[in-house]
């Protein structure tokens, strides 16, 4: 039974950091409740802000980056932005920052400095190369960690030079690992009562998934290298054109899956064939194999074939682009698609909150604030105590 409780609601979090790795932490932290506010400095917007389509003079990314975000402007370069910075660490959890190693420490604002204050302050720090070791100075994008941990070389075909995912994966997987580390922090803290530094690496981040690369270089002496649509020696797996001009996933590698696909063929004997009754076998055979398969669903458009090979139990689909997402009845079921009220767009549509919790589900509350400082007046006034005639002061001095 779901209750009004979001399980993250006890935390505040300050999040510093500019564009995409740090900020794609506080949406998730802010997804499941928690307290997140948006630091910008005055006059200088996250760059987030006009990335990407824009509808309006609005950007069309940065609602969905900063949803569930409060938005205040401080100067963390000046002294006096970073003594209230310290006094909002006070009556903080956590903190997000994406800046170069050093940076903080340059304002005064080093993690030893802040947990002085505040012992049970969490930083999560995320960075090109982590907060040590040679490269540490480098300026660091996820472009770079994906080349450096090796995903950019085994991505695209062998016959053309290394591409890229058509998103920003190497920021996303560093996010998704600093969230880890910083909700892994704050199990800790309920033992030890203290905070500690969440330090995430760009590059590691994309090499910790890259499965075997290592061992099969090292132990096997084989380098990882692109292959397009397949995966070495993992056979039937790959797209195929349909009779309507369409490409399918097909994914039935498995022994069980493909003698399931050789009877929504019509040919059964395949699963039999000595060249392809294994798994080591049809990997050998992957090219003739994938002929084969191509050969019938040419013959059957995309719906009839993908029919076809659900009621048969063989893995399959379609390659979405946003018109499919929007159409999918699963996608609609699991509430994948959530709309928000945006004060100048209206209803604003926006991916859903992943994963779903059965009894304290996360939720979107509102789209990311259209003005900087929106919130300056209910953090600096009804948190921090500061008097209207305070604010207008530093707001004239430039400090928020």
């Amino acid at each position: 039974m779901e209750t009004n409780q979001l399980p993250l609601q006890d935390l505040r979090v300050l999040e510093l950091g500019t564009l995409i790795a740090g900020p794609f932490t506080g949406r998730l932290l802010g997804d499941f409740g928690a307290e997140l506010i948006k630091v910008e400095p005055p006059g200088k917007s996250d760059p987030m802000r006009n990335w990407g389509n824009s509808k309006e003079g609005t950007g069309l990314w940065w609602p969905v980056q900063s949803r569930n975000k409060k938005s205040i402007t401080l100067n963390l370069r000046e002294e006096e932005g970073q003594k209230i910075l310290k006094e909002l660490v006070k009556k903080t959890d956590i903190i997000i920052e994406n800046f170069r190693p050093g940076t903080m420490e340059k304002w005064n604002l080093s993690y030893e400095e802040l947990s002085e204050i505040n012992p049970k302050l969490i930083m999560v720090r995320t960075s090109g190369y982590g907060q040590t070791g040679p490269y540490r100075h480098r300026a660091g994008f996820g472009s770079v960690g994906e080349a450096m941990g090796g995903l950019r070389n085994v991505t695209g075909f062998p016959d053309r030079p290394p591409s890229r995912i058509g998103v920003s994966i190497g920021d996303t997987l560093a996010a998704l690992f600093a969230t880890i580390g910083c909700l892994v922090a704050v199990h800790e803290r309920e033992t030890s009562g203290r905070g500690q530094v969440v330090d995430t690496a760009l590059y590691e981040s994309v090499f910790s998934v890259m499965e075997s690369m290592i061992p099969d270089y090292l132990l096997a002496g084989y380098i990882r290298e692109r292959m397009g649509n397949i995966l070495p020696g993992v056979a039937p797996s790959n797209i195929y054109f349909t009779k309507d001009k369409t490409y399918i996933v097909i994914g039935a590698n498995a022994d069980g899956v493909f003698r399931r696909l050789c009877e929504a063929m019509g040919q059964p004997e395949l699963a039999d064939d000595p060249k392809y009754a294994t798994h080591g076998a049809r990997g050998e055979h992957m090219k003739e194999l994938d002929l084969l398969i191509e050969e019938w669903t040419k013959t059957l458009d995309a719906k009839e074939s993908l029919a076809i090979l659900d009621k048969k139990g063989v893995p399959s689909g379609l390659i979405y682009t946003a018109k499919e997402v929007l159409e999918d009845p699963q996608y609609k079921e699991r509430e994948m698609i959530v709309n928000v009220e945006h004060p100048i767009l209206g209803e604003f549509p926006m991916p859903g909150v992943v994963p779903k919790l059965s009894r304290t589900p996360g939720k979107v509350k509102y789209p990311g604030a259209e003005t900087m400082g929106k919130h300056n007046r209910e953090i600096y006034g009804e948190l921090l105590g500061y008097s209207e005639d305070k604010l207008t002061e530093l707001q004239e001095r430039q400090v928020i």
